[in-house]
């Protein structure tokens, strides 16, 4: 395999990784055998992500998923993150000039890249299975992040309460109404990104406590019918907070590979994900849930685990789209 054809193999595993909105907001540069992976800023969240936090959060993930691409063929990756202080969109660059067989884990973990789905509703009332959660904590801590486990019922509650009013008060806000909108595509798109209809509920599954999800339909009745035919309110699973001790581009863009890694091994055990950040996009809420459910960390991602059953589909833009070769490595123009 020519470095070439090894960067296209690396791109066309790493769109798979998630993104808010599914907006995609990477773009990847090869030369011999580097490849440096950019956040494209003309996909950023204006309203909801001012400070490019969940955009880096995604290009972490995106990251992960190259690295883990290049242990898939036998090659270790030399990674370095944010290279260029000149550059601050230069999210890293990654070589791979030695080899070392793959493990079994990895190759597990690589085998959900394109499968895992993102979950968006109520679980089963089934238990995750034995010693996952440990796998997820150590998945974090690889790359100095935590995942903190909010098993008390108190403090799941006040957790869920965050995300009721973020969501709330987002549907009463024309401009973040109509950005959320722009990444909801309606049925029969032929878009290859945003949120399309079946990878989401068409009626909100509400949980106990209620952890409301976000309305890409915004009142078209868009989304899946039910599979489930377990008793409403459904389970919310086991919340999770996935926070950093501190909140910088190099944290953000950490917190995203310890997303993937922390969705993948979950998906490896059967188990799926769901993602409740609406809470994260406002300070106030944020900073509430730093001081009194993280011990002062700072929360990077909402999460909660179970058992369920999903035909959730989604989209991804072509390698083509994103890949380019021998080029420059310039940030300055923003452009996908």
């Amino acid at each position: 395999m020519t470095a070439e054809e090894t960067a296209r193999y690396v791109v066309t595993a790493a769109v798979w990784a998630p993104s808010v909105h599914n907006t995609q907001p990477w773009r990847f540069t090869a030369v011999r055998q580097q490849i440096s992976l950019h956040a494209d800023a003309a996909r950023q969240l204006r309203v909801a992500d001012p400070d490019g936090r969940e955009m880096l959060i995604s290009c972490g993930a995106a990251l992960f998923t190259a690295r883990l691409a290049l242990r898939s063929l036998g090659f270790v990756p030399e990674t370095d993150v944010l290279p260029d202080p000149g550059q601050p969109l230069l999210v890293a660059r990654v070589s791979w000039p030695r080899r070392a067989a793959s493990t079994e884990f990895e190759q597990a973990l690589f085998g959900q890249v394109r499968q895992r789905r993102t979950h968006r509703g109520g679980f089963d009332p089934v238990p995750l299975p034995p010693g996952l959660l440990a796998a997820l904590r150590e998945s974090a801590a690889r790359y100095g992040a935590m995942l903190r486990i909010v098993a008390d019922d108190g403090r799941r509650a006040a957790l869920a309460a965050a995300v009721e009013e973020a969501e709330r008060t987002q549907r009463l806000d024309g401009e973040r109404t109509r950005e959320l909108a722009r990444w909801a595509p309606a049925p029969g798109s032929p878009r290859t990104d945003g949120v399309p209809p079946d990878s989401y509920p068409a009626r909100a599954e509400h949980t106990d406590p209620d952890f409301p999800g976000r309305d890409f339909a915004h009142g078209h009745g868009w989304g899946l019918p039910p599979l489930s035919t377990a008793r409403w309110p459904r389970s919310a699973g086991v919340a999770a907070l996935l926070t950093t001790a501190r909140d910088r581009p190099a944290d953000w863009i950490n917190a995203g590979q310890a997303l993937q890694r922390i969705l993948l091994t979950a998906a490896t055990s059967g188990a799926a994900t769901a993602l409740n950040t609406q809470p994260l996009e406002f300070g106030r809420l944020r900073e509430s849930i730093r001081t009194g459910l993280s011990d002062g960390a700072y929360p990077q991602m909402v999460l909660r685990f179970g058992a369920v059953i999903q035909a959730a589909a989604s989209v991804r833009r072509p390698p083509d789209d994103v890949l380019s070769t021998g080029g420059s490595e310039d940030d300055s123009t923003g452009e996908g």
